[in-house]
């Protein structure tokens, strides 16, 4: 087949771009060509900005388009125009986060969708991140019948560079010592972004249309089952401290700081218990977090990369612990 990918040499695409490659399909990426532009130097490339030179691919014709950094809806729209008389599919990367709360566990993908409050604004944040996705989704589906509509959780896996499942593998790795949220029991649920990209292929060579939730089974591992882990793999002589959520809420800040900690007064921990039973009857499968871990590690000791985007402070980290060595956080 041939498949047109948007975006596809940082992370979530770049394992799509890799899998579609390794089941010998032709691919071409449109990019801006400043992440990595060295990958994949036997795929066709058209290098542009998806906003000003969307026009650089209507002479083209594929059999799917894989948008993977569709954020703002009328950059969206562009692309389903110029596109729609020479690709036969859409498919478009969303996010749970499309839904109205995450308050209540096992959301499918019949859930209400959240909506944008107020004026529509292309800004993306925290708050405006899931309304702006519900809107993409909206003008794909207007303009393409053949369209597939993914919602992922949250996306872990080598070349992350968001960070947040990376932080605690380099913490880990690096340190004899780790400060662990309140949260321990508390579950986590996450997607390699490789399973992602091969059950998209999957689905792709299908034909398969729809929207999907796309993470792993819920209730499969908690907090201090993916920490622990991370001890066994990478540092078994490190010590993962556990400070209380009471003594941490004043000046932690949550997902920042501490990445995937969510306190006990935040309500939306449904964000960790979405229903994924659609994707699993067409195929889905999830690899053991060990894995990830694992291949992380590997891939931050080779690329020497290091976390930045979120965590928490090295010398914070050390005053948390020695106060609960200390006996003054019990």
């Amino acid at each position: 087949m041939k498949i047109l990918v948007i975006g596809g040499s940082s992370f979530v695409g770049r394992h799509i771009t890799e899998r579609a490659v390794k089941r010998g399909h032709a691919v071409t990426m449109f990019n801006r060509g400043k992440s990595n532009p060295e990958l994949f130097p036997y795929v066709e490339k058209i290098r542009g900005d998806r906003d000003k030179d969307i026009d650089l691919l209507t002479n083209g014709e594929w059999d799917a388009v894989i948008d993977t950094c569709g954020y703002v809806p009328r950059i969206v729209q562009k692309s389903v125009q110029a596109l729609k008389n020479n690709v036969k599919q859409y498919i478009f990367i969303s996010t749970v986060s499309v839904y109205k709360d995450l308050i209540e566990p096992n959301k499918t993908e019949e859930a209400e969708l959240a909506f944008m409050e107020g004026a529509i604004t292309e800004e993306k944040t925290p708050e405006t991140y899931g309304p702006l996705k519900v809107l993409c989704e909206e003008k794909v589906r207007d303009g393409f019948d053949h369209h597939l509509i993914v919602r992922p959780g949250f996306i872990i896996g080598p070349y992350d560079y968001s960070d947040r499942f990376t932080y605690w593998v380099d913490r880990i790795l690096r340190n004899e010592k780790v400060l662990g949220p309140g949260s321990r029991n508390e579950y986590l649920q996450f997607i390699d972004a490789r399973d992602l990209a091969e059950w998209l292929i999957d689905a792709i060579e299908r034909q398969l249309i729809g929207t999907y939730n796309l993470t792993s089974e819920p209730n499969r591992y908690t907090f201090e089952d993916v920490l622990a882990e991370c001890k066994r793999m990478l540092n078994p002589t490190c010590t993962i401290y556990w400070a209380k959520d009471e003594h941490l809420e004043e000046n932690v800040q949550p997902f920042v700081e501490l990445p995937f900690w969510v306190p006990n007064a935040w309500e939306e921990k449904g964000v960790f218990q979405i229903n994924v039973d659609k994707a699993k009857d067409v195929g889905l499968k999830t690899r053991p977090i060990s894995e990830t871990i694992r291949d992380v590690g590997r891939w931050l000791k080779e690329s020497g990369h290091h976390v930045t985007e979120v965590g928490m402070d090295i010398k914070k980290q050390k005053e948390l612990i020695a106060r609960i060595e200390g006996g003054d956080l019990p």
